[in-house]
């Protein structure tokens, strides 16, 4: 799978912009704040209907504009495909793949997998779980629709059961039949979820492994641990025995949305404490490749790769490798940004790997080689 061509009109700091791309390496350079991350949005927005940094649709309208459209062609095993997405301000986003709308973003999850590196992915490390969660869950869904839906469901039945234990605390009476309900759809929908990420992180963590071996020639030990509440006993029993506790606290403290992963360097000091600057990006670009891996085991076909400001706190040595190792046939299309066309150029030459580059300035975009 490719993408062949991108339109973006009234998109952030583009008015408009058609780009036509290389099947293997496509590079954007140019200064900091032209728009060469504005063009990898947009193709993430492609793939997974938003934007990959900014959660409100309306904010990524050029300044003064009322709409915004992204448009690609896409070449999926010979096959092709339009996928469309623009937004009207105040108005609902339509999505739509060769002129058909959706019905459900999420019919479109998956469809046109993605991953993307991105220098905020530091809030994987750096922040709380709740960014570990998503990470895991944004993989998982690009393959498993049914888990979408079910997570979608336990974090709508999740907000009811808080806001009833919140009236609680106000009215002094718990309704103790629409708890027994809630806490059985819990479990239900949490165990299913509980049981998919186990079975993923057991699939994931020898792949992170060999990637982060590979870019770093083993130069440290780090480790990647997945984390439940759920492997202590039944979720039932807990929501049964942790009640008091919600009902002080006024929220549901056991369960799915507490799960998380834990990253240690050298055994088991915390990366986020004791991990170099350096050290954390290979541990996240390790992370992403891997995401990259399962996804193309899972799906028969190449994702596409998003590199954004990759080199950035990266030695020369783990440039090299990385280049080399999202060049060779185990990876599909890439897009790339570098304020340096040269440097990308000289990259790839050393590697002997074609490149299509792009120059920036703007919101403006102009083929250079």
């Amino acid at each position: 799978m490719w993408l062949k061509q991108l339109t973006v009109l009234n998109f952030k700091n583009y008015a408009e912009a058609t780009l036509h791309f290389a099947p293997e390496v496509n590079a954007f350079t140019g200064p900091n704040g032209a728009g060469k991350t504005n063009l990898l949005d947009a193709i993430h927005y492609l793939s997974l209907c938003k934007s990959f940094f900014n959660p409100i649709d309306s904010q990524q309208i050029r300044r003064g504009g009322d709409w915004f459209m992204v448009q690609g062609e896409f070449d999926k095993e010979g096959q092709p495909d339009t996928v469309a997405c623009s937004l009207k301000r105040n108005q609902k986003k339509q999505f739509k793949k060769n002129k058909k709308t959706y019905d459900r973003l999420a019919d479109h999850i998956g469809l046109f997998p993605l991953v993307m590196v991105s220098p905020s992915d530091s809030a994987i490390v750096t922040d709380g779980s709740e960014e570990r969660r998503r990470f895991v869950d944004s993989v998982i869904s690009q393959t498993d629709l049914a888990y979408l839906d079910g997570l979608i469901a336990y974090n709508k039945c999740l907000v009811q059961r808080n806001s009833l234990l919140k009236q609680a605390a106000k009215g002094g009476v718990l309704d103790r039949s629409l708890l027994e309900v809630l806490d059985m759809q819990l479990v239900e929908l949490g165990v299913p979820i509980f049981e998919k990420r186990q079975a993923f992180m057991a699939e994931f963590i020898p792949e992170f492994d060999d990637h982060y071996r590979f870019l770093t020639d083993t130069a440290e030990t780090v480790s990647l641990v997945y984390e439940s509440q759920l492997m202590q006993g039944s979720f039932a029993t807990m929501l049964a025995q942790h009640l008091e506790r919600d009902r002080l606290l006024e929220r549901t403290t056991v369960g799915i949305h507490k799960d998380d992963l834990l990253f240690a360097i050298h055994g088991d000091m915390p990366l986020k404490k004791f991990g170099s600057q350096g050290q954390q990006k290979s541990f996240l670009i390790a992370l992403k490749l891997a995401q990259y891996s399962f996804l193309h085991r899972r799906k028969g076909f190449k994702p596409l790769l998003l590199l954004d400001d990759i080199f950035d706190k990266l030695d020369d040595q783990r440039t090299r490798k990385l280049m080399r190792m999202v060049s060779d046939d185990d990876f599909g299309q890439i897009f790339l940004t570098d304020t340096d066309s040269v440097r990308i150029k000289r990259i790839f030459e050393e590697i002997n790997r074609g490149v299509r580059v792009f120059g920036i300035d703007d919101g403006a975009a102009q083929q250079l080689g």
